[in-house]
């Protein structure tokens, strides 16, 4: 009974979503315009479970590239309406469209000129009549039962409407994984999104080279030597041309006993993945995953080898 009762949670929650989707209107598209083309803040506003809501919705847009916080309706009534400039937005969260605090701020807020976005499960309500952009975050019920005593599906629905806020806004912005980065400096994704590829790549002496017609024997000590379970193979102008990996080692003995004299070339992979050296580590990441190799030539102009990074490099480093 207990996983019963935990999966009609899900499911419940799950259709609340699907359904808020469907009603998403010319509104939503209206709001995401009006923050868009703000030049102050959005400043989020709620009280109880609409409150923490809005704490969190507060944090995803700070963290994606639009200048936001929290303001405590209770602490609006009390002076910390002074935090409101004619420049911002606010956004006001409440299931009921009811919410007395929300009342009270309300003229404040509109006599400054600051444009109301409100999400509520009520948009007939008296509070929806006074806001200029209403988001409809509905539910038919909450996932805790019929008497709809516990703000469940209705609070989910309001965090993923400013889930969906966040996510038009930056994908309208072009924000990028660096821009997240330097938005993120303390995590491990912002620093593996910070660093270059040119900072944990092996340069110089450390990087195992040979010709295409050197033989296979003299490129395993060169392979070895190196100790990257790699070497770069490249041509008379010093362009990559390919790269012989210990995997290909192990399948080339496989097939011949006897190729200790082969060429390089003979035996190396053609036109192998690159990367440039100033391409942040994540993309590095995502190439040496996509094609599930664990070492990956760093290349320069024409394709000249600057470097070559290896995967365990980054492993020790902790960015993953």
């Amino acid at each position: 009974m207990i996983l019963k009762n935990g999966k009609e949670v899900f499911q419940k929650e799950a259709e609340a979503i699907a359904r808020l989707a469907g009603r998403l209107d010319e509104n939503f598209t209206a709001a995401v315009k009006l923050i868009l083309d703000c030049s102050g803040r959005v400043i989020i506003t709620g009280m109880g479970k609409s409150g923490l809501v809005g704490k969190k919705v507060a944090a995803t847009l700070s963290s994606t590239g639009t200048a936001s916080f929290f303001l405590h309706a209770a602490e609006g009534v009390h002076g910390d309406l002074g935090l409101v400039q004619k420049d911002d937005i606010v956004i006001a969260i409440s299931k009921s469209g009811a919410t007395d605090e929300l009342y009270q701020i309300l003229p404040t807020i509109k006599r400054l000129g600051v444009k109301i976005i409100l999400m509520t499960a009520q948009v007939d309500s008296p509070l929806a009549g006074n806001c200029d952009i209403v988001l409809d975050c509905s539910v038919e019920s909450e996932a805790a039962g019929s008497e709809n005593l516990i703000p469940t599906s209705s609070s989910t629905a309001a965090m993923v409407m400013g889930d969906a806020l966040a996510v038009a806004l930056l994908k309208e912005r072009n924000f990028s994984p660096e821009d997240f980065a330097h938005l993120h400096p303390g995590g491990s994704l912002g620093r593996r999104l910070l660093k270059r590829v040119e900072d944990m790549m092996h340069t110089n002496s450390e990087i195992p080279f040979v010709k295409a017609d050197t033989t296979m024997k003299d490129t395993i000590i060169e392979m070895t030597g190196k100790r990257l379970g790699a070497v770069l193979v490249i041509d008379d102008n010093g362009l990559l041309i390919g790269i012989f990996t210990d995997g290909d080692l192990r399948r080339l003995a496989q097939k011949d006993s006897n190729f200790f004299n082969i060429r390089t070339d003979e035996a190396m992979v053609k036109n192998p993945q690159t990367i440039e050296p100033d391409a942040i580590l994540d993309k590095a990441l995502a190439v040496m995953e996509k094609y599930s190799i664990t070492v990956i030539p760093v290349v320069g102009k024409n394709r000249k080898p600057v470097g070559i990074l290896h995967l365990h490099d980054i492993l020790k480093s902790k960015l993953v």
